[in-house]
């Protein structure tokens, strides 16, 4: 499924416009893996739009940013990411907003279960 995202780079006065294509399901069928490929392949956009160099598959951790499932006003609803680097908002999607919302909830816990338990098993010291 061919995504359109809008990227806005902190300092710039304009946006972006770019097509991510991290799920093959609709959106009324996301499972919490395609909702995390869709918040992973928006995080890549933003920042190869920063840093054209980076490679396609750098490593992504789900935190470290503000994220709102809103209404479109032609209907669906997008996903708006923003972090210090900018901000980037996909869609519209045909699903309804809580029930993204509760899927993102879902990824977005489960991220931070993971890396607390990787941080826990660590032997550095910081």
């Amino acid at each position: 499924m061919d995504i359109t995202v809008d990227v806005w780079l902190r300092g710039d006065n304009h946006a972006t416009t770019y097509t991510i294509s991290p799920v093959a399901r609709v959106p009324r069928e996301w499972t919490d893996a395609d909702v995390s490929s869709v918040l992973v392949g928006m995080l890549r956009t933003l920042e190869r739009a920063k840093n054209p160099d980076a490679p396609a598959d750098r490593p992504v951790t789900l935190r470290g940013f503000s994220w709102i499932v809103n209404p479109f006003e032609s209907g669906g609803v997008v996903i708006a990411l923003e972090m210090t680097l900018g901000a980037i908002v996909a869609g519209p999607f045909d699903i309804a907003e809580g029930e993204l919302s509760a899927r993102i909830r879902n990824v977005m816990n489960a991220e931070r279960s993971r890396t607390a338990v990787v941080a826990a098993e660590s032997k550095t010291v910081h």
